[in-house]
């Protein structure tokens, strides 16, 4: 955790006195940027100065990959609760529905988890659970009104 001190704003300048209001952050600081490169694209540098290209257009877009990412950091969850279980991949297949008028936001995304390997369904799905109610970040920032669902599939290992 880092404890920020951040805007320092001068008050009462005319009283010859020098007073500050200042705002604390507390938590997890991160840092990025995005960069037009022209046409309809950009790219997002993290703080490590890894690159992800995004096309507006052409795709992934900005809400793609704002998907992709809630199943990318739930599947981490999946991943992590299942270590000591047999099982050799999973995947997450997404669909979403968008407000039809801007802001086009998520209102319902639905989720089905892939499991292949010897692991009990209830575990996956209680992994899963865990993961939409308090592991899985980028899930937590989504708009409230979004309704998140989500099923699990297991399949034997070949």
């Amino acid at each position: 955790m880092l404890l920020m001190l951040r805007d320092l704003y001068p008050l009462h300048q005319q009283s010859g006195r020098r007073w500050f209001h200042f705002t604390l952050h507390f938590g997890m600081y991160m840092e990025g940027r995005v960069e037009w490169t022209g046409g309809t694209n950009l790219i997002g540098v993290n703080s490590n100065e890894q690159i992800i290209e995004i096309d507006w257009e052409n795709g992934p877009s900005p809400m793609q990959i704002a998907l992709q990412s809630i199943g990318a950091c739930s599947i981490v969850d999946v991943v992590i609760g299942l270590k000591d279980r047999n099982f050799s991949k999973v995947w997450v297949e997404l669909s979403s529905t968008r407000n039809n008028e801007p802001p086009r936001y998520f209102t319902t995304i639905h989720m089905v988890y892939h499991v292949v390997g010897d692991v009990p369904k209830k575990l996956v799905e209680r992994v899963v659970e865990k993961s939409h109610e308090k592991y899985c970040s980028v899930s937590q920032s989504i708009r409230k009104d979004c309704k998140i669902t989500h099923e699990t599939v297991i399949h034997d290992s070949v």
